[in-house]
């Protein structure tokens, strides 16, 4: 098909010109945001409130992104489906791939993302669908890391003194809940769900600028936390069984720097180690012991994260995943520790934050203690 993703976004931003920008600063890296919608704007200046910039950033690699707010789009292109992998069945999204980019279409909201290393746009119903937008924003962060050698990993993760440690998990294990409580002790947020691990002798651990979406349950176990829920809301869920509340399907977005105050989400720092959860909800005793990550595949696996639709490999061309090993010897590179038995927040906290005080030498003595 004779389809140009270079046209599309030309003829698209003459048809819906921009009239309002941002600029966010994400370190070695900005990104430039326009959008014809003042209303998207302010939502996302209040989002990104942490990383924006009034003027553009000398010595910085500058990538943007335009948002345009129109109704629906129904564009009459052969889109392939593309299933959500993990053995979900659900079908989210669609692609279009051309010689010089790709299409993504979201099915819910009918939002179109077109981006080929060079351009990128949003178009649809933006505001309706901001989390979308969002998104769209950070995977351009992360496309760019990537293309410079970044593994993409499933974690949250948090620094203190430059030293960070990312916290991984199979889906609910409360790797982000146990971010939030290491912020309750001081530390530094530096991401909510993906991270990215330099090449470097001496990795570097980057974040993207996603704030944590919590679940009520979080909310209230967490007094930094509780202003992000109506008193309604506190209330409603503060009447259920703790085996409801945990199940129940309601996110709040946790805006850092609202909840913690300003200065606590940075998006890098040293890579200091890794924590896997590999916890139940039984009345064990919670355990963390130091493992070697060449001999733990079943827990490299939780942190290999695949890029999926929204990255373009640079150039263009074909683009594969490392192989789990490659991620193995990457995530060697510093400590790796496999926190087990019953879940307990509290225990893994501090466990987390002495690692952390001690630089990781002291904790990585003691890791095969029981908590």
């Amino acid at each position: 098909m004779n389809f140009s993703c270079a046209e599309f976004i030309a003829s698209t931003r003459a048809k819906y010109p921009v009239t309002e920008e941002i600029i966010l600063d994400f370190g070695d890296i900005a990104v430039r945001v326009e959008m014809n919608s003042p209303e998207l704007c302010a939502y996302l200046y209040d989002y990104f409130s942490e990383f924006v910039e009034n003027t553009a950033l000398a010595g910085k690699q500058l990538v943007t992104v335009s948002a345009h707010e129109t109704g629906a789009l129904e564009l009459d292109l052969p889109f392939i489906s593309h299933p959500a992998g993990n053995g979900k069945n659900k079908i989210k999204e669609s692609f279009l791939n051309a010689m010089d980019g790709r299409l993504v279409r979201k099915n819910l909201t009918g939002l179109i993302m077109a981006f080929n290393g060079q351009e990128n746009l949003v178009v649809g119903r933006c505001l309706d669908n901001s989390n979308q937008v969002v998104n769209f924003i950070n995977n351009r962060l992360i496309e760019q890391r990537l293309n410079h050698g970044c593994y993409l990993g499933h974690a949250a993760a948090v620094s203190l003194s430059d030293y960070g440690l990312a916290l991984a998990g199979f889906s609910g294990m409360g790797k982000s809940t146990l971010a939030l409580h290491l912020m309750n002790e001081g530390c530094t947020f530096i991401s909510n769900d993906r991270v990215m691990l330099s090449p470097d002798p001496e990795p570097v651990l980057y974040g993207v600028a996603k704030q944590p979406r919590i679940n009520p349950g979080t909310a209230l176990a967490n007094a930094m936390l509780h202003s992000v829920m109506s008193v309604r809301d506190r209330r409603h869920f503060s009447s259920l069984p703790q085996d409801i509340l945990w199940a129940a399907e309601h996110k709040y977005d946790a805006l850092i720097g609202k909840c913690y105050g300003a200065g606590r989400f940075k998006l890098q720092s040293h890579f200091g180690g890794l924590v896997v959860l590999n916890w139940r909800r039984t009345p064990e005793p919670t355990e963390a012991r130091l493992v070697n990550a060449k001999e733990r595949p079943d827990l490299v696996k939780a942190f290999v994260k695949e890029t999926g639709l929204f990255f373009w490999a640079a150039a263009g061309g074909a683009h594969r995943d490392p192989p789990a090993d490659a991620y193995a010897a990457r995530l060697s590179k510093a400590p790796m520790i496999e926190i087990s038995g019953g879940v307990n927040f509290s225990q893994a906290t501090a466990f987390c934050l002495d690692f952390l005080q001690n630089h990781g030498d002291a904790g990585s003595k003691r890791v095969s203690c029981e908590l």
